[in-house]
């Protein structure tokens, strides 16, 4: 590896490819209903847009990690960067519904790529101690600010502009790092290997398949043949997949790695976690716009305590968690998501901002406490060569929560909703009313996850062999 002196310019590069990531996980929410009204999407099938990104993502994050390992980790974050540009281009040129999914797909891929090595360049380009600890902070607060941050960018584009600017946005911020990363990152050159392309496709159509049967069920019934179908494609692939990991030579993910309690206990609270909170997002996001009447930019605007909370808590447990290690913020974390997406459930049309401001500002609070020592978690007692691998299970677990938990969600609401339509002669009255109560149904599941993620870091996380308060400081430092 040669040295690079531009440190600060490298965190820059880093920092603003992980943004760019994450916004995307959500900066298209806002622009749902524009992108409804133009294409021609259905309620059921508008969920795809977000899905077609957050399944290719969280499907491809562990190849898209080991890619890194084997061919390089700057070459490889190069290439997932420049391809999430270009297929950023083609998703804003998009005339048809085939045609916006396919370039959220290939969106997913360079994600997949970009993501885990950026997390992985952070340990090589930055020296042991305060330097590493802060850089690692700031990639952990881009991860749990960017969702956020990408309603507010999201709501101001679809407002001043179009919905094709959230896609648009993309291709400045991605060409600017891929110039600028050459001269700031280090070389690491790649230590060879095989790739478990099996691995990967069984995992990706796997999970693919039980949400096209969550998604496909409301419409179709849940006795459909494709339906059916598809859940039973997706349990014999899935299938599949843990035959080819405990065979394989070159696994994607090893088993004997996930026998860690405590890492394992930590992609079990990401995994609720991220699926509770995305889905939170999207069904509030068309709430704010449908029933509080709020603009997009307003909507967008409306998310701000969100990212406030998390960039000024991830600040503050940064400072702390040498001192207590991780276990009480992977639990007190999720706790208070819990609660604040709760609060956002009982939200009705004729609620006034201050009902929202506060369960956001918990769910953010809740989100700050748990991303920066989950990144510890992950990683602590990791041996270098494995540090991809643990940042893209970790990647993986939160976007593969989120595909499977925004699936699952979006058929309770759409079956929440039915079942009030389904209770008197079709009015504008009962219209509102059902979408209402299908929208509550939805968060309230989304609020269980949360809780569930505090069930699994308070029985997983062992106290006497949770990351003590040393070992997080290793964690972070190096």
């Amino acid at each position: 590896m040669s040295p690079r002196p531009h440190h600060r310019l490298a965190l820059v590069v880093i920092a603003a490819a992980q943004l760019m990531v994450m916004l995307d996980l959500t900066i298209v929410n806002v622009a749902l209903p524009a992108i409804q009204h133009e294409l021609g999407f259905s309620t059921t099938n508008l969920s795809w847009v977000i899905d077609a990104y957050v399944l290719v993502f969280g499907g491809l994050l562990l190849l898209g990690g080991r890619v890194g390992d084997i061919f390089g980790r700057r070459r490889m974050f190069i290439a997932g960067v420049g391809l999430f540009a270009v297929a950023s281009l083609l998703g804003g040129l998009a005339t048809s519904q085939g045609w916006l999914i396919a370039a959220r797909a290939l969106q997913g891929i360079g994600a997949a790529i970009a993501s885990p090595t950026a997390l992985a360049l952070v340990a090589t380009t930055f020296e042991e101690g305060t330097e590493r600890h802060r850089a690692m902070a700031v990639y952990a607060a881009m991860t749990g600010a960017g969702g956020a941050l990408g309603l507010v960018l999201g709501g101001l584009l679809v407002d001043v502009a179009s919905w094709r600017w959230v896609l648009f946005v993309n291709v400045p911020i991605g060409v600017a790092v891929v110039l600028a990363a050459p001269a700031v990152l280090p070389t690491v050159d790649g230590h060879g290997g095989r790739l478990d392309v099996p691995g990967a496709l069984t995992a990706s159509v796997g999970i693919a398949s039980l949400v096209y049967g969550l998604i496909h069920a409301p419409d179709a019934g849940w006795t459909n043949a494709a339906t059916l179908g598809a859940f039973a494609l997706g349990v014999v692939v899935l299938g599949a997949f843990v035959l080819i990991e405990a065979r394989g030579r070159a696994s994607l993910v090893p088993l004997g790695f996930l026998r860690h309690r405590n890492r394992a206990g930590g992609f079990a609270v990401i995994l609720l976690l991220g699926g509770a909170l995305l889905s939170m997002l999207y069904f509030l996001t068309q709430f704010l716009q449908e029933q509080l009447h709020y603009s997009s930019l307003v909507a967008g605007v409306a998310y701000l305590p969100i990212p406030v909370m998390v960039a000024s808590s991830s600040l503050l447990v940064q400072r702390w968690i040498r001192h207590v290690g991780v276990r009480p913020f992977l639990v007190a974390g999720p706790l208070l998501a819990s609660v604040g997406i709760f609060g956002a459930s009982l939200l009705q049309p004729t609620d006034s901002y201050w009902h929202v401001f506060v369960p956001l500002a918990l769910a953010g609070l809740g989100m700050g406490l748990t991303f920066v020592p989950l990144t510890v978690n992950a990683l602590a007692g990791v041996a270098p060569h494995e540090q991809g691998l643990a940042s893209s299970l970790l990647n993986t677990s939160q976007q593969v929560g989120g595909s499977l938990g925004l699936a699952v969600l979006v058929t309770v609401a759409a079956t929440a909703a039915h079942h009030v339509l389904a209770s008197g002669a079709t009015t504008v009255a009962l219209q509102q009313a059902a979408a209402v109560h299908g929208y509550q149904m939805a968060v309230r599941g989304a609020a269980l996850g949360a809780f569930g993620a505090f069930v699994g870091a308070l029985v997983l996380l062992r106290p006497d062999r949770a990351v003590a308060p040393r070992e997080a400081v290793v964690a972070l430092e190096g």
